[in-house]
């Protein structure tokens, strides 16, 4: 991942340096189980885990000529043990290593990713709960519908990022795996209860029945997670890019000190970092598709997977860990502006309390289908000829029959209050 979209915490994960430390620990880790269980001298294991090292740029020489990392790592590391080397990786095959270290990296990232969208979580309900009263035009189809508030359409977004937090949870379960069955997973040349010693001190779990490697529809399952997650980022996003155009200008990003909009046109603030929060979620969606083609191996393996993998594993985490710093400072800062919700809310002149009309011609024991022709025409009538709704209402000689004016007049002074909005935090927040 480039720098500009990267952590150091999170990157550091997926380092060479991290890596091989992991590989190494395993290493050590087999070598004493089968020193416990008498396959190698005890003395072995011991030299194993005192002398075992790795030079970085040393290994990636000598993958230049063996042209395969994981030899070119035990031929490094076992220059360092000394004659007991030759017990250095034993009974054990590349996949053993490499996979259950990539549970490893998947786990750690899974971690700092769930802290943070934990944190994003606060962010999200405590704005909610500030703007729990906050009244303004709720949308369907872009256009105007009926009253909501600023704190129920984030308690909408609350809900569904606490959603994907759960399957973050499920996913790094899934993913937390250790696969240590030697060629083609039948425990051939290593015993089983090396692979639980392993799991059991790496805090992961066992594969049940692995082939050569882990079954990848693990694998998938997480990043198939962070494209979700990734799509509600985009959607709170997009929300924040439509709210802020101009002639809504319901909200708007806070705007830097010595920021600028244009390059041309000074007098441009631009929602970019939910554009841009857009973008990467588009590619963090990217990898669902290669996470389950990766599933379809042949056989008990093959190498298709591993050349995706280097490239999914590293950057899709580093770029959703970055997509929930971004959107966490967006709605951190995020600027409300509620006298132009209400401004937007009023502009129809009283259209979004068409239903509470037609429900009270229905009480009145006119039909629902006359109700709804008669308010129809009213409604598209004052959109085009700019004239009130209400006063549309009140002239109609049909309507009249069955509701007074004042009666329609307090239909229409009733405030915008939502009636349920007790019920619809306690859901959101309590439960």
């Amino acid at each position: 991942m480039i720098p500009r979209y990267s952590s150091p915490k999170i990157e550091k994960i997926w380092s060479l340096e991290n890596k091989f430390s992991i590989w190494t620990k395993i290493e050590c880790l087999v070598a004493e189980k089968l020193a416990a269980n008498g396959i190698i001298p005890k003395k072995a294991a011991k030299d194993i885990c005192n002398n075992a090292k790795f030079n970085v740029k040393e290994i990636e020489l000598i993958e230049k000529e063996t042209k395969h990392d994981v030899i070119a790592y035990i031929n490094n590391v076992s220059s360092h043990i000394g004659k007991n080397s030759k017990y250095f990786h034993h009974g054990i095959t590349s996949s053993d290593i490499i996979d259950t270290s990539f549970s490893i990296q998947l786990k750690q990232s899974s971690e700092i990713i769930i802290n943070k969208l934990s944190n994003f979580l606060k962010i999200l309900r405590n704005k909610a709960i500030q703007h729990k009263h906050t009244v303004m035009i709720g949308r369907s189809h872009g256009i105007h519908a009926e009253p909501i508030t600023f704190g129920i359409k984030l308690a909408s977004f609350y809900c569904e990022f606490k959603r994907s937090l759960e399957r973050l949870k499920l996913a790094k379960k899934e993913i937390s795996i250790c696969s240590i069955s030697g060629p083609v997973g039948t425990f051939n040349s290593i015993d089983p209860s090396i692979e639980k010693f392993v799991a059991d001190k790496m805090g992961l779990y066992v594969e049940k029945v692995s082939t050569q490697v882990i079954p990848r529809d693990r694998h998938a399952v997480f990043f198939t997670s962070l494209g979700i997650l990734a799509s509600s980022i985009e959607r709170l996003a997009i929300e924040i890019r439509h709210l802020q155009r101009t002639e809504i200008s319901e909200v708007e990003e806070f705007f830097e000190k010595g920021q600028k909009g244009s390059s041309a046109m000074p007098h441009k603030r631009n929602p970019i970092l939910s554009e841009n929060l857009t973008g990467l979620s588009r590619y963090i969606r990217s990898a669902v598709i290669p996470s389950m083609e990766n599933i379809a191996l042949w056989h008990e393996r093959d190498m298709s997977h591993s050349s995706v993998e280097r490239i999914l594993g590293p950057d899709i985490t580093i770029a959703t860990d970055f997509a929930l710093s971004r959107i966490s400072m967006v709605i951190k800062k995020l600027i409300i502006y509620p006298e132009n919700m209400k401004k937007n809310l009023e502009s129809l002149g009283g259209l979004h309390k068409s239903q509470n009309i037609l429900l009270a011609l229905i009480q009145r024991g006119i039909s629902r289908q006359k109700a709804y022709t008669l308010i129809q025409f009213a409604a598209k009538k004052s959109l085009i000829s700019n004239k009130k709704f209400e006063d549309l209402l009140i002239k109609n000689p049909e309507i009249k029959k069955y509701i007074n004016e004042k009666d329609l007049e307090k239909l229409f002074l009733k405030n915008n209050t939502i009636k349920h909005i007790e019920r619809i935090f306690k859901a959101a927040f309590h439960n």
